[in-house]
């Protein structure tokens, strides 16, 4: 009687182009799953939209930055970092979500490099948080920020970055942690600090030396700030809101500079992290 042969595994060789593939993939889920969740990205956008038209309006009735500039305006820039700041975070966390319900494990046996699944993780949800930042960029308008052809090519450039370094910090957190309740609860403790002493919400001079030395160590503050001078560049006043080292106005090449190396380091960490994983 003949012996049935079972056919052999063949395991394509590791290379370049699979592991460019496995990013296209991992990458292309990711969006998938945000596009599905519809809750989250009209949650994602009501947010935003309470600081800039309830919160905004009403403190403005009673204050007003520098030079009687509208607090709408001002808070702009940094509610647009707020929105990509919390989409990349929590698409960060598909990470975590995949290793607890399995899913992770056919990845990690995939024949590609692992560093290959971290940067598709990365581009995802940096992809996320670019575009709940382009939602809120739109609402420029209904607050009396004037578009240009330029300030909106600038913004984009700048969101791509802060999109980019916050979503490799909320990786190089997610594959640490190994439930989606811890994660979330630690996203909560990193996110409202960043958020707060980014000087979203109020301008970063003439603070306590402890809060201006916290927010320099702050890398959202290098985001906010070039987005706010972008928006206010026709603000005379506009130069008393930003960022120094001592006296010394930080240029904006200089600011996105810091947040983009901020991220590729934060992406090599995780990277390292995860090829260790089990």
């Amino acid at each position: 009687m003949a012996i049935a042969r079972t056919a052999p595994v063949v395991v394509p060789p590791r290379s370049w182009l699979s592991d460019l593939r496995a990013v296209r993939i991992v990458w292309h889920r990711d969006l998938i799953r945000y596009w599905r969740d519809k809750p989250r990205m009209i949650a994602s956008i009501l947010q935003p939209a309470l600081y800039l038209f309830v919160f905004g309006t009403g403190m403005g009735a009673g204050m007003r930055p520098t030079g009687g500039l509208d607090l709408r305006v001002f808070l702009y820039p940094g509610v647009m970092a707020m929105a990509t700041l919390f989409t990349c975070f929590f698409s960060a966390g598909s990470i975590v979500w995949d290793r607890e319900f399995g899913f992770m494990r056919e990845m990690l046996v995939a024949p590609v490099r692992r560093y290959s699944i971290v940067v598709g993780k990365a581009l995802g949800g940096a992809t996320a948080g670019m575009v709940q930042g382009v939602l809120v960029l739109a609402m420029g308008p209904l607050i009396g920020v004037t578009f240009t052809p330029l300030l909106v090519l600038v913004l984009l450039a700048e969101l791509i970055v802060l999109s980019f370094a916050i979503t490799s910090i909320g990786v190089l957190v997610a594959v640490k942690i190994k439930s989606f309740q811890a994660f979330m609860a630690l996203v909560q403790i990193i996110i409202m600090p960043m958020f707060f002493l980014s000087g979203a919400l109020f301008p970063l001079r003439n603070l306590p030396t402890w809060l201006h030395v916290a927010t320099l160590i702050d890398p959202l503050t290098y985001a906010v700030d070039p987005m706010r001078r972008a928006v206010l560049s026709r603000v005379s006043e506009a130069e008393a809101f930003g960022v120094t080292w001592s006296g010394w106005p930080i240029p904006t090449f200089v600011e996105l500079a810091i947040v983009a190396g901020t991220g590729l380091i934060a992406l090599a960490f995780a990277a390292h992290e995860f090829g260790k994983m089990e």
